[in-house]
């Protein structure tokens, strides 16, 4: 369900208890209570309730970013060499065909 469909849902159920003689901030309350209990169940099951987790998000991030500046490195590295290779066998190219290559063998 998208987040708009959601709201509107919220929308509709809190107008129905509003109707029936609830009152809106009371119903309001009951909401974001709620979502606060899903959500902490939701960080529950993901093991990331206690207090560490913080700390253990924080390491994580640190860590991906690390992987990523590894690999673009590698990545340009890579790119280099084969620059260097392609630009290499050019410039042989040209001395075979130029004839340079004759200079050199006695």
């Amino acid at each position: 369900m998208s987040a708009d469909t959601e709201s509107a849902v919220l929308a509709r159920l809190m107008e129905q208890g509003r109707e029936q003689g609830g009152d809106l901030l009371t119903l309001r309350a009951l909401a974001e209570e709620a979502s606060e209990l899903g959500a902490a169940r939701a960080l529950e099951r993901l093991g990331l309730a206690d207090t560490r987790a913080r700390a253990d998000l924080d390491q994580l991030r640190e860590l991906l970013s690390a992987w990523r500046d590894a690999k673009r490195t590698a990545r340009d590295v890579v790119v280099g060499w084969v620059v260097r290779v392609v630009l290499a066998l050019l410039m042989l190219g040209l001395a075979v065909r130029l004839g340079l290559v004759a200079l050199v063998r006695p």
